[in-house]
């Protein structure tokens, strides 16, 4: 099988490494020898992590799409502009797709699959979520006996990094978010990872395969972690939970609930305790119940490892094209997230004084809401304290109403911070 690559970076130079190091298995597997013959690049004189002397080099992406010899394309380039034009060439030009490319599936995935299908050729992107777990792999064929009731996960490791230093080491956010970019973990512009978008383009995908649904990035609530403070953290801990930044995909009552946002996660859970720069998927379904897919979010060998499996099953035909599965899409409606149940963590500064704890008390009792458990502590010269609560089940909209009228209160001394609790029974 003759593969031409689009992008020789990190991900491009590591599946060129896997490739090569481990030729004699793949081809034990599969019977077939897997030969790369061009690759586009930026800049042919740059220096790279992967032998590239058996590979042509060329610095025209389109020499690769339109290369008669060639029987799959590898994109790994990112982006949506001019990663989707070259993607839609090679379609027409009948060339299977691999990509691990999360933005593009997740702006362009549905007009890309009718495409695919249209030419009768693969489309596949294991690599596009959580790097080497192969979550799509399991929720298409190990789980394709299940009714998939929810799917959450930590699907971005630099959020991921910095909310456990946070823990760990008592940082504030924006002393970890600089350690990570030094680190490599998080780019010069991290607002695709610490605002959320880049885990809202993964969700948007393992809910489309979850449920049978089209791609429908554009309507997921998407809340990042730039806000979380060390005393939300410290308040968490005290009440039992972790903060995780989560991908929640669910099926409710009225429709589905697609939702990215900050979340406190029982300390007993599994997905609590993944720490770093680790991914892991939980996913619950009716007949094997709960199941957890962790492992390596990031990096070169690891999403190597993603991209080589869908090449593998395109030569063993071990799978239809990922679009395929979804020949009878189910119209489900994402449910507003001011709709949305779920038990609410808050926490408020306040002057204290005598009286204030029963008149916030008596904010909660006014909109119905019972409160689980409420912690008070001194925390400035100025007499102010933090109030941590946690609320029963009840709607976003609900407790969105509680924080206006705390904030409106004349004993209110800042916002008030809102977070989700999931206990992933």
């Amino acid at each position: 099988m003759k593969v031409g690559i689009l992008g020789l970076g990190t991900v491009g130079g590591g599946v060129v490494n896997v490739l090569q190091k481990n030729s004699k298995s793949i081809k034990r597997r599969t019977g077939v020898e897997i030969e790369l013959v061009i690759a586009g690049v930026r800049d042919i004189s740059k220096k790279r992590i992967c032998d590239t002397k058996k590979i042509h080099l060329t610095e025209d992406p389109f020499e690769v799409v339109n290369h008669p010899d060639i029987d799959v394309v590898l994109e790994l380039i990112g982006g949506f502009g001019l990663a989707k034009e070259l993607v839609e060439k090679a379609i027409n030009n009948g060339k299977h797709i691999i990509t691990a490319n999360k933005a593009l599936i997740g702006n362009h995935g549905n007009e890309l699959i009718k495409l695919a299908n249209k030419k009768k050729v693969r489309f596949l992107f294991e690599a596009s979520v959580a790097g080497g777990i192969p979550i799509i792999k399991a929720l298409e064929q190990g789980l394709s006996a299940n009714n998939v009731e929810s799917v959450a996960g930590i699907i971005n490791g630099t959020g991921n990094f910095i909310l456990t230093d946070m823990k760990e080491k008592g940082r504030d956010f924006n002393d970890v978010l600089k350690e990570a970019q030094a680190l490599g973990y998080a780019e010069e512009d991290p607002t695709f990872d610490i605002e959320g978008i880049d885990a809202a383009h993964k969700l948007s995908i393992l809910a489309a395969i979850a449920f049978g649904t089209e791609i429908q990035f554009d309507k997921i609530y998407t809340k990042g972690i730039s806000n979380i403070s060390t005393e939300d953290i410290l308040h968490a801990t005290e009440l039992g939970y972790t903060i995780k930044h989560l991908g929640i995909a669910k099926r409710a009552e009225n429709g589905i609930e697609l939702r990215v946002h900050p979340t406190l996660v029982p300390n007993n859970k599994l997905i609590a305790q993944v720490d770093g720069v680790m991914n892991a998927v939980m996913v619950k379904s009716d007949a094997l119940g709960t199941s957890l897919y962790y492992g390596p979010g990031a990096g070169d060998e690891a999403t190597a490892s993603a991209v080589i499996a869908d090449l593998n099953d395109i030569i063993n035909n071990q799978t239809s094209n990922h679009t395929l599965g979804w020949k009878s899409q189910q119209k489900i409606k994402v449910v507003d997230n001011n709709s949305i149940h779920s038990e609410f963590f808050l926490r408020l500064l306040v002057t204290d004084v005598k009286g204030v704890l029963a008149k916030v008390t008596g904010i909660f009792n006014d909109h119905n809401v019972s409160i689980e458990a409420l912690i008070q502590k001194q925390v400035d010269e100025n007499n102010n304290a933090h109030i941590a609560i946690t609320t029963d089940k009840v709607s976003t909209k609900t407790v969105m109403s509680i924080k206006d009228k705390i904030e409106a209160s004349e004993f209110n001394q800042a916002d008030v911070q809102i977070i989700h609790i999931e206990l992933l029974d």
